[in-house]
């Protein structure tokens, strides 16, 4: 992707069903757990570097010792630094073992990190946030076991403000209205209810108080604590939680919108944001892994007792399609075969383009994760290739010569590796003046490999949402190749409307097909479009009532697909290009025939699942009418 847009997290989760002295006799190590932590997260490094934390839980702990872990960090190495404090704080204690280090009792109440229950996090940063106070996962203490909380998830939340006044409502004081302090405290809330509520129960029963504690916690409801807490939600969200004595949870959005996977055997149950890290940790068949379901809470209790309970009725499947896309690593079976797919599906407004001139057309791709479409497209334009050559033959017949044969057999797409990314470039070192200049060179271009003025250049990359990077750098380069056509094509559909269910692009007047369309209708005397929009957001977020259709889909209407992808290539157009300049994207329907169960959309359509999603893009068309430069939740 040629403008960066963050994801918020990755999340893993890991809880060994057997006591520690099997994985020390079966695998040679009591650090079983916490090694497939580390390659757990190492393999979902893509979604967040800004900041790690880890946390574990100790189980069955001895009265005034440490049972709930916590390691954080948000410098430019957080894994490695997490896991380095971990790891060399075992080996510390292993090395003092004096011929005790291969028992599993002995390092458990030695070394902090080698404990039954573990949860680890990726986080990327938001709009300047990434102190280390930020940084998952987060804790909510107590002298009651059963009462602690440890939480991490890869979430967002439209409706904060409600639920942060309902917790004010509620006599809390929370320290600040982000939504995951509000998550936490609205799940420890109703885990301190259920906690009492139990209490009183079994102090009717005349047990005393010391007898009480492991009984709350055997019989603690976590799809009842959940249910409660998350009764008014409105976002996207895979939620980890782990309590105090062992109880562990994963939670997922109603309508599936953030990942999450889940895997159980004799030995682990393990969740994670993706599904290739699972298989190849555990070395495990894409069969045997599966999604939590959407609504529902994958628990894992105290006792290995593992199931998926509901508590929010779900809602019509709206899975982020951004996903398959480029968040998510493409060694997925199903999203290399999707993005292949969104590749080839190209080929058509490809041809069109270049008039189906081949031998004048040079393909190639923005590194890297536009390599997978870029594959499929080869193979679009491949197929299309052979119905020429096939038809060719046929139409020489009996005349077919060996050399005609061999000439129209040579017909083939050509391939270039064009585009090179450099490693970053320390833009810091030098004055604003000079800034631009550098971020220009932040790609490079593999010179000579064009005929010059007679050759078309055909691009593609996974997304275009800001259209910066195009204009200011990636265009100018590519142009040194002196092509006669520059042709960009993008695998996803234009984006239009702001994300607010976890990935970090949330300013609506940063997104080039908005600034686009806002131009065709200045360019056509349809202000009054403008202003009618923004009357309508107004009335919008004036209303108590959900917000329930997306006023702002009113700016596009006007105009066709093709019309806006004319306006975004004269927006990357920069002065002084030589070439021909054009802007092609994935169409909706052909997005939705290569993803086919992720079609959560709304950044392409507008069409948000939640009202909350509505309520945020009435709030960033208002901030851009008004010049504000901030986010929209």
């Amino acid at each position: 992707m040629t403008d960066i847009i963050h994801h918020e997290c990755g999340i893993a989760l890991i809880r060994l069903l057997q006591p520690l002295e099997y994985y020390q006799n079966k695998y040679g190590t009591v650090s079983y757990g916490i090694n497939k932590l580390y390659l757990l997260m190492e393999k979902q490094h893509n979604r967040g570097q800004d900041g790690v934390g880890v946390a574990a839980i100790r189980l069955d702990a001895k009265e005034g010792s440490q049972y709930i872990m916590r390691e954080r960090s948000t410098s430019r190495h957080a894994l490695g630094e997490v896991f380095d404090v971990i790891l060399s704080e075992i080996k510390s204690v292993r090395d003092s073992g004096n011929g005790k280090e291969n028992d599993a009792q002995w390092m458990k109440n030695k070394a902090r990190f080698i404990c039954e229950l573990y949860m680890g996090h990726l986080r990327y940063g938001t709009y300047g946030k990434n102190g280390i106070e930020n940084c998952h996962p987060f804790m909510r203490e107590n002298n009651w076991m059963t009462r602690n909380l440890v939480l991490a998830g890869n979430f967002n939340l439209t409706n904060v403000d409600d639920l942060f006044n309902q917790l004010v409502e509620l006599g809390q004081h929370p320290k600040n209205k982000s939504d995951t302090v509000t998550v936490l405290e609205k799940i420890g809330h109703f885990l301190d209810e259920e906690n009492e509520e139990l209490f009183r129960k079994y102090k009717m029963m005349a047990k005393n108080n010391r007898d009480i504690s492991p009984l709350i916690a055997k019989h603690l409801n976590i799809q009842k604590i959940l249910t409660r807490a998350a009764k008014n939600w409105d976002g996207g969200y895979a939620i980890t939680g782990m309590i105090g004595h062992g109880d562990a949870f994963v939670m997922r959005d109603p309508h599936g919108i953030r990942p999450a996977y889940w895997y159980r055997d004799d030995e682990v149950v393990v969740v994670t944001s993706e599904r290739p890290p699972i298989q190849t940790a555990f070395n495990v068949p894409i069969e045997s892994i599966r999604e939590v379901t959407p609504g529902h809470a994958l628990i894992i209790k105290k006792d290995g007792h593992v199931s998926e309970q509901q508590f929010r009725e779900p809602q019509q499947r709206k899975a982020c399609s951004f996903e398959r896309i480029y968040f998510s690593r493409g060694s997925d079976a199903d999203i290399y075969k999707e993005r292949k797919e969104l590749g080839r599906l190209l080929c058509p407004s490809i041809l069109k383009a270049v008039d189906k001139d081949l031998r004048h057309t040079v393909f190639s791709f923005i590194p890297n994760t536009a390599e997978v479409a870029f594959y499929g497209m080869l193979k679009g334009m491949e197929d299309y290739l052979k119905e020429v050559k096939k038809k060719k033959i046929l139409k020489e017949g009996k005349e077919l010569t060996e050399e005609k044969l061999s000439e129209i057999l040579s017909i083939r797409p050509r391939v270039e590796k064009i585009a090179v990314k450099d490693a970053k470039l320390r833009t810091f070192i030098t004055d604003d003046s000079h800034r631009n200049e550098l971020v220009a060179h932040v790609y490079d271009i593999t010179y000579e490999t064009l005929r010059r003025g007679e050759d078309n250049l055909v691009v593609i990359d996974d997304s275009i949402v800001r259209g910066t990077t195009l204009r200011n750098s990636i265009v100018k380069i590519l142009d040194r190749l002196h092509p006669k056509n520059i042709i960009i094509v993008s695998s996803a559909p234009q984006i239009r409307y702001p994300d607010c269910y976890g990935i970090d692009m949330a300013k609506i007047g940063d997104l080039v097909a908005f600034r686009a369309a806002i131009a065709l209708l200045e360019d056509n005397n349809m202000e009054h479009i403008i202003d009618e929009v923004h009357e309508q957001c107004k009335e919008a977020l004036q209303s108590s009532a959900p917000i329930e259709i997306n006023p702002v889909k009113s700016i596009y209407k006007p105009f066709t697909a093709e019309q806006i992808s004319e306006k975004i290539a004269a927006l990357v157009h920069p002065e002084g290009l030589n070439a021909g300049l054009q802007v092609i994207y994935q169409k909706i329907e052909d997005l939705h025939a290569a993803c086919p169960n992720h079609k959560g959309d709304w950044y392409f359509t507008g069409d948000y699942p939640t009202p909350g999603g509505n309520k945020v893009v009435c709030r960033a068309f208002l901030n851009f009418m008004r010049g504000v430069n901030e986010r929209a939740y």
